[in-house]
């Protein structure tokens, strides 16, 4: 295992406010760096702003604002968003940056010199929606394949020779199998790739707010080879001997929506291997949401606003139901039930209960300090085993991201300890046998302690409330901390009064 991890968002574009599916991506990456840097390695998460192009153009004319004006009020809210969610990311970029245009210019340098970049015509199909160029048999009724208006676009255009790049893009395929994953996204790259790829224009003349092209400032480069360019820039490209570039590149992972897979698995790496810059090791494309069983869309009016959300039900209820309602990388359904069964079946009865119960038993008949256990018995060690063993599998679920089995096998813990208290019944071992009583609650509260330091990726703030209780020093916070004897809770040590951490939903009266 390496002791380094990249994680990155795709850059959000700025033609409007940030909505769930860009929250979506960014916890999800957040939820990545979380668990990475408890595992011990150092992280680099980055996210940021795509700020160029066409459809950025024609929304900051929309606004009556200059594209730089535009740009600069969209980029906010796009920061405001990952500051109101508490992401941790190391770094935001944006593409007006100087350190990202002189990385794209030096990229495009390197494709030039390579002879994969050549000056021709484009005459074609374009979606200002999509900022992409699309194929004629991939046009229906006039729309692209996301459903975008299409318009036909006729204009000098400088070339990447994305069709020399087929057969040794599947052969980077067959080499890393889990280079894109889900393993039906992956499938549906290879067939696309398959099928044979045509050049792809790298450049626009019809307006001018982007990267000028070096040496033809007539021409700026084309919107996704400027943005995907910001994975590299972000690290020091062109410096390839900065340290942050030795480290960390190449990018562990790329995640993204499924839309702009295509993007990422096929256009990226073949740029990057033209230019003798390794590819990412993986680009992961999640699924998309849906509001109450409906597409979610302006004009139904069912957009669902991150802000709201959290307002609503509380950051750490919205991070698990996201992470724990459906298998990362499939589509999901929104829906007030199923987020109020989570919160108040997961979090509040089965989690929340349990820490409650143990803590506060703990604060009642143990002086209000971690109690002196006893021998162990063949239950008590099963527990404390179960809950050891999580720092493994969950790691072993975060490498893949499968969010929900980490989860999963999180849970089932969390179940184990629900029903070793009703079959320990410590309340009536406090008359008959103390001791015994005493071992049962030490047992819960260390079970506790090390759900708790899994959980700070899922759900942060309520985890470290948990530990805050259990007096578990910030240094001892990490995930080598799980099943370390010497981490374990002290006995005697005084435990402040136990707080719940996962309320119980009740729906307003009608």
């Amino acid at each position: 295992m390496s002791d380094r991890y990249y994680v990155t968002t795709p850059i959000y574009y700025v033609n409007d406010s940030p909505h769930i599916g860009h929250a979506y991506t960014t916890l999800a990456c957040d939820a990545l760096a979380r668990f990475m840097r408890l595992d011990g390695r150092e992280v680099r998460f980055l996210t940021g702003t795509d700020e160029h192009g066409q459809k950025v153009a024609q929304a900051a004319r929309a606004h009556g604002l200059d594209p730089q004006s535009f740009t600069d009020q969209v980029s906010t809210r796009f920061r405001d968003l990952a500051d109101a969610w508490k992401f941790t990311h190391d770094d935001f970029i944006r593409t007006t940056e100087d350190r990202h245009v002189r990385a794209v210019q030096a990229l495009w340098a390197k494709l030039e010199a390579s002879g994969d970049i050549y000056l021709g015509t484009y005459a074609g199909w374009y979606s200002v929606r999509d900022e992409a160029f699309w194929a004629e048999n991939e046009i229906h009724d006039g729309l692209a394949p996301s459903g975008a208006p299409v318009e036909w676009v006729e204009e000098p255009s400088y070339f990447f020779r994305l069709s020399a790049w087929a057969e040794r893009l599947l052969e980077h395929y067959r080499a890393n199998p889990d280079f894109i994953l889900p393993e039906a996204r992956r499938n549906e790259v290879v067939r696309f790739v398959e099928g044979g790829l045509h050049d792809l224009s790298v450049s626009r003349t019809s307006f001018d707010w982007g990267i000028p092209v070096p040496g033809d400032p007539d021409h700026v480069i084309y919107v996704w080879l400027d943005a995907l360019t910001n994975y590299l820039s972000a690290v020091g490209y062109p410096d390839t001997a900065a340290r942050d570039y030795e480290r960390f590149w190449p990018a562990d992972i790329h995640m993204v929506g499924k839309d702009i897979l295509r993007f990422h698995a096929v256009y990226w790496p073949a740029f990057l291997m033209a230019a003798g810059v390794a590819p990412p090791r993986r680009v992961f494309a999640h699924g998309w949401w849906t509001n109450e069983g409906q597409k979610i869309s302006k004009s139904l009016g069912n957009v669902i606003e991150p802000h709201e959300l959290v307002a609503t039900y509380g950051l750490d209820q919205v991070r698990y139901f996201l992470l724990r309602e459906v298998p990362f990388g499939q589509d999901g359904d929104f829906s007030h039930r199923a987020m109020v069964h989570r919160m108040n079946a997961d979090l509040a009865n089965d989690y929340g209960n349990l820490a409650q119960r143990a803590l506060s038993m703990v604060h009642k008949n143990c002086a209000a300090a971690v109690p002196e256990p006893a021998a162990f018995d063949a239950a008590d060690t099963a527990l404390l085993d179960a809950a050891a063993a999580l720092r493994d599998a969950t790691r072993a679920h975060m490498e893949v991201q499968a969010f929900h089995k980490g989860l999963e096998a999180i849970w089932a813990v969390v179940g184990d300890a629900n029903r070793y208290v009703d079959a320990q019944a410590p309340w009536v071992l406090k008359k008959s046998d103390p001791a015994r009583m005493r071992t049962v609650l030490y047992t819960l509260a260390e079970t506790v302690r090390r759900l708790a330091v899994v959980t700070q990726a899922f759900v942060p703030d309520a985890s470290a409330r948990l530990l805050d209780q259990l007096a578990v020093p910030a240094e001892a916070r990490l995930l080598a901390h799980v099943g370390d004897p010497a981490a374990r809770l002290r006995p005697g040590t005084p435990l402040p009064r136990p707080e719940g951490v996962f309320p119980r939903y009740v729906e307003d009266a009608a």
